[in-house]
Order: C-alpha cells, then structure tokens, then sequence
C-alpha cells in the first residue's frame, strides 16, 4: 500500500504539479540550453463586479542566441538579423568572437513573426529559444504597489512592492522536476501539511483597476497643475481594511524598470516615509476631548488670533482673531487656538494617550514591504509647547497610511483596521486562503464616533468651498491640513514649503469610502483647502456613482 500510494503521489507530481515544467522540456525544438524558462505567480486586481484583471502576469516569446563555433561569417548574420530585430553590432561581435561559448544571448522579447522570421533565415550557430518574463499589463498603474522582478545579484526575485512581500508564494521552479524521486515526495509532503507560507501560489488583492487609475488621473493633473515636490492618495474600506487604490507621482513604467535613473523612485512613500500633516489630526484631538466629556461641539472660547503657552506664540493660520467661536468652528475655520484650548481642557496624559490608541507610533501592518513607524518622541516631553504643538499635528510625523488608518478609526466607531492590499492567496495545489486581519479598539467609543463624524459632515457642508458643494443626497466627513515642511538638515521648518492634506469618509455614518490625499511642497496655492477639494470632490462623486452607493440623506 504504501509504494502503491508513492507511485501515484509520483505520477500526480510528473501529470500535474510539473505539467508545464515537462511541456517545455518535452519541445525540444525550442528547449532553452542554459537555463530553465522563467515562471512566477500571477498578481490579480478584482474589479467591482468581483472579477479577476492580471495585474503582474507571465507573457510568453521568444529569445535570439548564437552558438559562436557554428558562427562562420558574423558580420552577414549581423547584417541579416538587423532586418528583423536592431542589434548593437559591437555586442554581436564580442559574443561572436567567444568561440568556446556555445550560447550567447542576442536578442530577448521577440515575437512569433520575429522568431518565424528568424528561423526562415536558417543561419548556422543562429538559434531561436523559447522564453517567458514578468509583463505588467498596466504599465505604470500601481507601480508602487505591485513592485517588480529583477536582480540581486543573481537571483531573480520580486523587488518593491508585492512582488517582494508576496515573493515566496509567487516564485516557481523551487523543486527541480527530475530532483530524487524519494525526496521530492517527502519534501511536498512537509509543503503541503507544515510549511504554508512556502507554498506556491497567485495573489488576489483587493486593488480596483478603475479606481486605482480614477485615483492617479488625479493625483498626475494636481501635481502638475501644482509642480508638487511628490504627492500621493490612498482610497480604502474603512470598516475592514481593504485598499481599493493607491498611487504616488512620480511613479514609473513597471515594463521598463531598467530606464529609471534614480532608484529612489521604487520606494513607496505611502508606507516608508513620514510627514507632519498639520490640521488633519484636530479631529482626533477633538475626539479625544469629546470622549472624556471635557468639551462639547458647542462649548465655546475667545479667539484672540494667537496664544502664548511657555513663551512661545501660536498663531492661526491667517493670525486673525474670531472673538467667541465653538467647537464646530474650530474644526470649520480649522483654528490652531481653539485646538490648545481643547489640549489644555484634555491634558497631557489624555492627550498623549488617546493619540497613541490610533496607532500613530505603530506600524499599520499593511502588507507591503519596509513600513516605516511614526515620530512621536514629542510626546514624552514634559513641556507643555510639545503637547500644544501636537495638538493641531505639528511636531508628530506619520506614513500617509499610519494618518489614514487612525483618521478610519473616527469614521467605523473606534476601531484600528490593518490596511492591506491582499484578500486571498490560490495556492498551485486548488487549496486557496483567505487573508484575515485583526482590528484593535482605540480609547474612542462608538457614540463619539458618531459626534466627530457629525462635527466633520458640518465641516463638508458648511467650509468647504463655502458651502457650495455640500452633497444634498450624502453625508460626507471631511478636514483639511497645512503643515511646514521640517527641514532635516537645518532643523526648524521650511517657511516657504508646505505639505497640503486632506481626508473624507463617506457616507458619513455607515462609511463605504475613506479616501486620504496629500502633497509635498504644491507651488503657487496657500491652502490644502484649494488643493484638494475639486479633486476630492471628484473622486467621492465618481465613487458614490461607480458603486451605486444608495443615498443617505
């Protein structure tokens, strides 16, 4: 019984598992003498009705190669081959010239008419192969996400993004087909029952394809518009998690990896650089006083334009003076005053407390490699500047995704979601695995999720733009921020540098959609205000109509 069983667990492997490893191999008019033909897993959008789009996929061609001692005239196989396919006659002729080489690579990423043609030629010691390589149907859409495959040194593998965090599922060939019989038995055996991580597979990610490229037509004409330094949005589920898009300018052509000049590009700001956003944290001050009951939306203070707190002055934002305003304006006119008088109403131990129950010091846990934490070192001063300061977001940095996931927290009633871009992994042997992904409470209760949800909506129906562009059918939560750059080298902040921020969630009560956006440094624009709200109002309108989002008002 037991050979029975080893003999079909064999044959399951040479029928099944190595089925297209044994394929290629069997077509010998195209077998490949120097290496075995790249495979990887395949990377999925899911689309709105639920269907699978190849984001990171297999594409299959063909490959040029000569084998230089059966070369007898380089320069007219040169010539001849340069009708077909334009090849560097100086490269042809030092891989011509090693005699002792039976196969140089000439050409990669022909098509069959290419091959067809090639092969019509019949040149001796010219030989046509076939070749498989990592296509990205997309080009550049979410390129910070997916990542690449290239080299370290001379292992091929994933590079940035998900092709990194997601390498070992996705990489093929791990067992060489014709390895011991014996071992391989065991060894898929161990796979299978103790090592899932190791397993092979496809990932599926939660990655729409016309969000995603709605999201960077907008981010591409602000930063243009604005000659931004960089500038980047994410837009996701707020309740579980999920990341619908998410996308930075500049960004780059995942098929032509290689052109890029500097490298730096390939890292992904949303995840492994951080920012002060300015105003954007008020609400998750205010919640915190609304949650220890020390204010209320129309508890009142005397704007003067400025206060003194350890003989430093802050100001609002414009230096002007309110007179008597309450809570809800302060988050309307987004004073800076009025955010030191909720601090000094909330403490420094509240405050420091319920700014780290947002995670804010945390990783987030999205699923994408080199996740950077936030600075919030100010945090444990005892001065009372550090705390004021933090109090309307300035001296605290965070990811663009660790500001997201705490502003979510406001919106589906206290609660810390995972950001992530991976719903399910189908593994090569059918099995497949839901991803699943904890959610953490924050110091916030439900019923003040509720009144800063309520205090935002004001600040959408009554701020922005005036009023003007209030949704008559939706509720829809929004705050913007203006924060100076910090000058690492100097110390201090940039007085002619700016970062501009903005988030919504909608509908408010029952939020769908949070979308945050962000822009470094946007030239000729004083305020975050008139950055982003056309943009922000385009993309919740395209969202609430692309979904049929029933309305909620």
């Amino acid at each position: 019984m037991l050979f029975s069983f080893i003999l079909l667990f064999k044959l399951f492997l040479v029928q099944v598992v190595h089925n297209s490893s044994y394929s290629e191999r069997a077509d010998r008019q195209y077998a490949t003498p120097a290496e075995n033909i790249f495979e990887r897993g395949t990377i999925f959008f899911t689309s709105k009705a639920d269907q699978l789009v190849s984001a990171a996929m297999q594409i299959s061609g063909y490959k040029l190669a000569v084998d230089p001692s059966k070369l007898s005239d380089w320069e007219d196989a040169h010539q001849k081959l340069s009708v077909i396919r334009e090849i560097n006659k100086d490269d042809f002729a030092s891989k011509a010239a090693k005699k002792n080489d039976p196969y140089e690579e000439i050409a990669n990423h022909l098509s069959k008419e290419e091959a067809d043609a090639v092969s019509a030629l019949k040149i001796p010691g010219v030989n046509i192969f076939k070749e498989k390589w990592r296509f990205y149907p997309g080009d550049n859409l979410a390129s910070h996400a997916l990542g690449f495959v290239g080299y370290k040194g001379d292992e091929l593998s994933g590079r940035y993004g998900l092709e990194r965090q997601y390498n070992t599922t996705l990489s093929r060939n791990k067992n060489n087909p014709y390895v011991n019989f014996f071992a391989e038995v065991f060894s898929n055996i161990n796979e299978v029952l103790f090592e899932e991580e190791s397993r092979e597979g496809n990932v599926i990610t939660t990655i729409e394809p016309s969000v995603q490229s709605l999201l960077e037509e907008k981010l591409k004409e602000t930063g243009e518009k604005y000659q931004t330094d960089s500038i980047g949005g994410i837009i996701m589920n707020p309740k579980n998690g999920s990341i619908y898009a998410l996308g930075v300018k500049p960004d780059f052509n995942l098929n032509t990896f290689s052109k890029v000049e500097k490298i730096s590009i390939f890292s992904n700001p949303l995840v492994e650089n951080v920012l002060e956003f300015g105003s954007v944290v008020k609400p998750l001050v205010m919640a915190a006083a609304l949650n220890e009951g020390v204010i209320a939306p129309e508890t009142k203070y005397e704007d003067r334009g400025s206060v003194w707190v350890e003989k430093k002055e802050i100001f609002n934002f414009d230096k002007k003076a309110r007179g008597v305003v309450n809570m809800q304006e302060v988050l309307n006119q987004s004073l800076n005053t009025g955010m030191v008088f909720v601090y000094q109403k909330l403490g420094k131990k509240n405050l420091k407390d319920y700014l780290l129950s947002y995670g804010i010091k945390d990783k987030t846990g999205i699923d994408l490699p080199n996740e950077t934490s936030g600075l919030v070192s100010n945090l444990e001063s005892p001065r009372d500047i550090e705390f004021a300061n933090a109090s309307f977001g300035q001296g605290i940095a965070l990811t663009p995704i660790g500001m997201l996931r705490a502003l979510a927290s406001l919106s589906n009633g206290g609660k810390l979601v995972v950001p992530h871009l991976v719903r399910e992994i189908r593994y090569a042997d059918g099995t497949s695995k839901k991803m699943e992904y904890e959610t953490l409470p924050t110091k916030i209760s439900t019923e003040t999720s509720a009144k800063i949800t309520e205090m935002l909506v004001g600040v959408m129906d009554k701020a922005i733009k005036g009023g003007t562009e209030r949704f008559e059918r939706f509720s829809v939560a929004v705050k913007t921020g203006t924060a100076q750059v910090a000058n690492a080298e100097a110390g201090g902040y940039y007085k002619d540098r700016h970062t501009h921020s903005f988030f919504g969630y909608f509908p408010a009560y029952d939020p769908e959609f949070i979308v945050f956006l962000y822009a470094v440094n946007p030239k000729g624009v004083e305020y975050a205000a008139t950055t982003w709200a056309d943009p922000f109002l385009d993309i919740t309108k395209f969202l609430l109509n692309y979904y049929e989002v029933p309305p909620d008002r």
